[in-house]
């Protein structure tokens, strides 16, 4: 099914389903059959755990060339042991001058940028500020991924085809963007709104990168992952916030029907290939996808349940919103100083 390149997704006019063939069981193998990622370079944020390995393993097998950004260096040469077609860099998303050392860096080889996943993020942690102010879940998930997007534009551009991958969560519903306080300065924190402000600017963000990108032949996406078994993203987090939501006993213990339907790693990772790599999505730009699909706009007729991960699905409007997406953009640029000018 193709749209219009003349069309945006704001308002989430985009956000139907476009019968991918693919489900909430389909695996990074499945996504990536058939496609050949030869020549091609790609960086992961973040793509030494988790989902962001699997997509760093399979743009490998599928011939990518792939650099891996990375926080803890020592963490990310364990894991990342044995791949061949991997660099592993140095950087930190809280820290914009190891951003910008990165990109500077990069751009300096001379090299096409086919492939971008902001992968990386932080989830439900404590009160923490960078060095600016700013709450550690916004700063991390998005700021930062909005300033390495800023600075790599230049290698995007030239790829003639480029990809950026926003990988965002269900997360999102549990807030809309906070323009008034979106650092916690005026009204007390809540780790859940943090995270979930922090989500929905993933949302924001691939809306408008899509909208002012996509005549330099660059498109965005964000994504939910799936409800996925194994990673290491809650590690932080409290537990008693797992158990109001009805996945762990009073012992802290995932309930066993719950963990049957989570998501392995590998059908974690398949939304974020299959946006980067999808031929399907050749035509349309700045969606929201899960399940290896484009998921369908929220107007309160799904019900959710956190122990039915099956349910946690649809986007709220509120996170493809063109006002909010316009208005995310401008304060981005005022709070990382950065003026992006994705055209």
């Amino acid at each position: 099914m193709e749209q219009s390149t003349t069309v945006d997704n704001y308002n989430g006019v985009l956000q139907k389903p476009i019968h991918s063939g693919f489900t909430a069981t389909s695996t990074t193998a499945d996504v990536i059959n058939g496609i050949d990622l030869t020549g091609k370079t790609a960086i992961v944020t973040g793509g030494y755990a988790g989902i962001g390995l699997e997509t760093v393993k399979t743009f490998v097998e599928a011939g990518a060339k792939v650099i891996v950004p990375a926080r803890d260096r020592t963490k990310a040469a364990t894991n990342l042991a044995g791949i061949q077609r991997v660099t592993i860099e140095a950087m930190d998303l809280m820290d914009p001058s190891s951003i910008d050392v990165f990109a500077q860096k990069f751009l300096a080889t001379d090299s096409v940028l086919h492939i971008l996943v902001n992968n990386a993020g932080i989830m439900w942690v404590p009160l923490q500020r960078d060095a600016r102010g700013y709450e550690s879940q916004l700063a991390t998930n998005h700021l930062g991924h909005f300033q390495l997007t800023a600075r790599l534009w230049p290698a995007l551009k030239k790829a003639g085809g480029a990809r950026v991958i926003n990988v965002s969560s269900y997360g999102h519903q549990i807030a809309p963007f906070n323009f008034e306080d979106p650092n916690f300065e005026h009204h007390e924190y809540e780790t859940l709104m943090g995270y979930g402000q922090s989500k929905t600017a993933n949302n924001l963000f691939a809306v408008e990168l899509d909208h002012r990108g996509k005549n330099a032949d660059v498109r965005a996406f964000s994504l939910h992952p799936g409800s996925v078994n194994g990673t290491d993203l809650g590690r932080v987090a409290p537990m008693d916030l797992f158990k109001r939501m009805g996945t762990h006993d009073a012992n802290g213990n995932l309930f066993p029907d719950v963990a049957r339907k989570l998501k392995t790693i590998p059908q974690g990772a398949a939304t974020t290939v299959w946006c980067a790599t999808s031929p399907q999505l050749t035509a349309i730009g700045g969606v929201y996808c899960e399940d290896a699909d484009v998921a369908e706009l929220d107007l309160g007729t799904i019900d959710h349940r956190y122990d039915e991960p099956s349910t946690l699905r649809g986007v709220q409007p509120y996170s493809v919103d063109a006002e909010n997406a316009q208005r995310l953009w401008t304060l981005s640029e005022e709070l990382t100083g950065v003026l992006f000018k994705a055209d």
